[in-house]
Formats: structure tokens, sequence, C-alpha cells
């Protein structure tokens, strides 16, 4: 009988590691295909294309763009905090290992050196094999709602880990059109800085006539002044967009100079943007989904902390192998082997179980008020996004009409010149009209095309 009791806890030291088994639904809502939290992710070890399902990355195509397309390739691939939140999800995976370890016994062994008394035995030095072996009995599954409550957490990262990707590539697609944008606004700049230099030299021709007074003279140098002092900003921010870009794609900000983007006039967004979103895309949100999850894991906390209330039951064992010479070390001659159990109930901890019961009900009610909250602000986005695209358009065809009138009165006033009626300068003026209505309507086209991305990160790239 010795013999098998110390057989049985040496044996309880060799054991195959066991992983969670607990399924849970991915891609789509609609299929049926479940896989194993285990297998799922070393799924994503093998192969990161989960990362181009986040962003959607077939809707980027509708910019026709293939820099731009490329550039989010590049964050995908280097961006750093993209980077940390899949180290969130590998640190709540292995979180997930380490509570389904305490649903299993644990077991230590050593090997020591001793000097002893034994009966039996030819001398007093000996070599000593102790083994000890224990088990909570988990009746009450309380290491097993911890276990799934370390799911619920990892379920969590994966949607934080969604909507840092979702991020970072409406943060690329923003900070590249806006770069585009600037790049067209310094180039109509620039055109505006000649002209009103034209304008200062032939004023200043004009006074020297007396034909202009000096304070005419004055005001169109300080128009001057302006005008570079406007190019000069718009220069510097598009620098800063640039070493955005850079960080963002996780390149060094030295080398903006090698950031290659397309032309302006060639922006050309082919997708169909809608006009209502279902109530389905809001709550595929990776916000929506995680305030989910985290309130399921508060329900999980507070049947936890009720189960504190009720007994523990351990299984312990020890054996100890000990022989004066090594090559009986592990013989079962001088054996010593124990088997026990116990129950153990706290009948007075200074009311620590009650105000942790408490705790995580008081915890249960704010996560699902933010759970509520957070539906509330996705609607709110949504129609948000959806307002601003419509309004936003039709200012846009607003001011294309108004830039189309400026040119036709630029064309009569250059047939007004070519005959004679007005002057050089006065025909100048009128192109600067041109130019800033042009500056509008460059503003205008891509803050419309950023909003696009506005709507796409609203809706958690389901578009």
């Amino acid at each position: 009988m010795k013999k098998g009791i110390i057989t049985l806890l040496l044996a309880s030291f060799v054991m195959t590691q066991i992983t969670p088994v607990a399924c849970f639904a991915v891609g789509d809502k609609n299929e049926a295909k479940k896989v194993s939290i285990s297998k799922s992710h070393k799924q994503r070890a093998k192969n990161d294309s989960f990362k181009y399902e986040y962003i959607n990355y077939k809707w980027w195509d509708n910019f026709n763009d293939p820099i731009l397309t490329g550039y989010i390739d590049k964050a995908i691939q280097n961006n750093f905090d993209l980077k940390m939140a899949t180290n969130a999800v590998d640190e709540y995976y292995q979180a997930i290992k380490i509570n389904f370890a305490n649903q299993l016994p644990s077991a230590t062994v050593g090997f020591n050196t001793a000097y002893a008394k034994l009966p039996n035995a030819s001398g007093d030095f000996n070599f000593v094999t102790p083994a000890f072996a224990s088990y909570e009995l988990d009746l009450f599954l309380k290491n097993r709602d911890k276990t799934s409550m370390s799911k619920k957490d990892y379920e969590a990262s994966l949607q934080d880990e969604r909507a840092a990707y979702i991020g970072i590539a409406s943060a690329v697609g923003a900070t590249y059109l806006n770069i585009v944008k600037l790049d067209k606004m310094i180039e109509l700049q620039e055109e505006i800085v000649q002209d009103r230099k034209v304008i200062y030299e032939l004023m200043l021709a004009r006074n020297k006539e007396g034909l202009t007074s000096t304070s005419d003279t004055v005001k169109a140098n300080k128009s001057y002044i302006a005008g570079n002092t406007e190019l000069t900003e718009y220069k510097k921010n598009r620098s800063k967009l640039l070493h955005q870009l850079a960080v963002l794609i996780g390149e060094n900000p030295n080398n903006i100079d090698k950031l290659t983007r397309t032309s302006y006039d060639e922006l050309n967004f082919s997708g169909v943007i809608p006009t209502e979103i279902s109530t389905e895309v809001i709550a595929a949100r990776p916000d929506y989904i995680k305030a989910e999850k985290l309130v399921e894991k508060a329900g999980l906390d507070v049947r936890v902390a009720k189960k504190e209330f009720l007994p523990t039951f351990n299984i312990n064992g020890i054996a100890l192998l000990m022989a004066n010479d090594i090559g009986s070390a592990w013989s079962t001659g001088n054996a010593l082997a124990a088997l026990a159990g116990g129950l153990n109930l706290p009948l007075f901890t200074g009311g620590r179980r009650l105000a942790n019961l408490r705790l995580k009900k008081s915890t249960y009610e704010r996560i699902l008020n933010n759970y509520y909250k957070t539906n509330l602000t996705s609607i709110q986005e949504v129609n948000d996004a959806l307002v601003t695209i419509k309004l936003d358009e039709e200012k846009y065809q607003d001011i294309k009409k108004q830039a189309d009138l400026e040119r036709e009165d630029f064309g009569y006033s250059n047939d007004k010149f070519d005959a004679g009626i007005i002057s050089k300068l006065d025909l100048t003026q009128v192109k600067e009209n041109v130019l800033y209505t042009d500056k509008t309507l460059v503003n205008n086209k891509v803050n419309c095309l950023v909003n696009y991305i506005g709507l796409y990160k609203a809706t958690g790239s389901k578009l």
C-alpha cells in the first residue's frame, strides 16, 4: 500500500500541459464555426491576416491610391502602438493559462543530502528526495469562474487590438490626405504670393508717378508679407504632418523627404457611402463588444465574491525517499508517505468578504452603466459622421459652383484686359479671388474624404 501511494504521488509530477478549451465565435456573427481560444491564438502567430480583416483592407481600395494603401500596410507591419496592442493580447492569453493552472494539482520535488540516523540504515549520511503535492477541490467552481474571467479579459483585449488597428489605419489615411491637401494649398499660395508681389511692384511704380497713394502701396506690401507668412505656416504644418505619418508607419521622421504621395488632382474616391447604418453594424464596434465582455466579467467577479463565503476543500500529499548511497536513493525501503484532505472555512475576517462582495456589486453597476453609455455614444458618433458627410458634401458642391463662377468672371476680366478696358493690376486682383476660391474648394474636398474615414472609424470599419 505504501509503495502504491508513493508511486501515485511521484507520477503526479509528470503531467502533460493542458490548455483551456472554452470556445467563442470568431469572424461574422452569422458564422457557426467556433474554435478554442488556444487554437485561435496559435493561428495568430502563424498567419497575420486577421490584422487586415480588422481594418477592412479592401475598403481602402476605394481611394484608388496604391501609395495610401502601401502606407497602411507599412503601419500594420511596423507601427509600435499596434505591436503593443498585440503584446497585450499575448499577455492576457498567458493570464488564462495561469488561472487555468490553478484548477490543476500542483507538485514539487527536490533532492538533498542530509545527515540523519535512520533505522536499519548502515550510515548516517543520506540522500533525501522530498516530494509534495496539493490540490484544491473546486466543488463550487470558484477557480473555474476565475479562469472564465481571464477569458473575458482576453476577449476584451482582442477588441482593444482591433480598435487600435482601425484607429491607426484611420490616422494614416487622414494624415496622408491632409498632406496632399497642403501640397495643393502651398502650390496655390505660392501663386497668390507671386501675384501679390506683382501687385505691390505695380503699385510702387504707380506711386512714384503719383497715381497711387503711399497708403495703398503700404497696404499692398503688407498683403504681400502676409501671404508669405501664410505660405510659411502651410509648409510648417505639412512638415509636422509628414513627421506624424513617418511615426505612424514606423519610419524615422528624419526621412520625410522620401515619403511620396499622389497629387490633389488625382484624388478619386469611388466607394459608395451609405445614408443610414444598421444597428447591427453599431453592435459590432470594438468598444461596444469590449464593454459587453467587461459586463460579463464583472458578473463573474460578483459570483466569485459570493463563493468566498463557501468552504474550500484541499487534498495534500507528501513523500520522502531516503537512502545512504546514491544507487538506492529512489528505493522505497526507507520511504515515508502521507495523504490528507481538509476543509477550511474562515469564520471571521473583519468584514473583508462582505465588503469585497459589495465592492464587486458596485463595480458591476458601474461597468453596466458604462456599457449603456457606450451604446448611446456609438449611435451618436455614427449619426454625427453621417450628418457631417451630408452637410459637408452640400457645402462642397456650393463652393464648387462658386469656383466655376469665379473662373467665369476671371475669363471676362481677361477679355477686358485684352481689350484694354482694365489694367494688369485689376486683372491680377481678380485672379487672386479665383485662387482663394480654389483653396476653399481644395480644403472642402479633402474634408469630405476625411469625413468618409470618420464614418469608417465610427462603424468599426464595417462599411
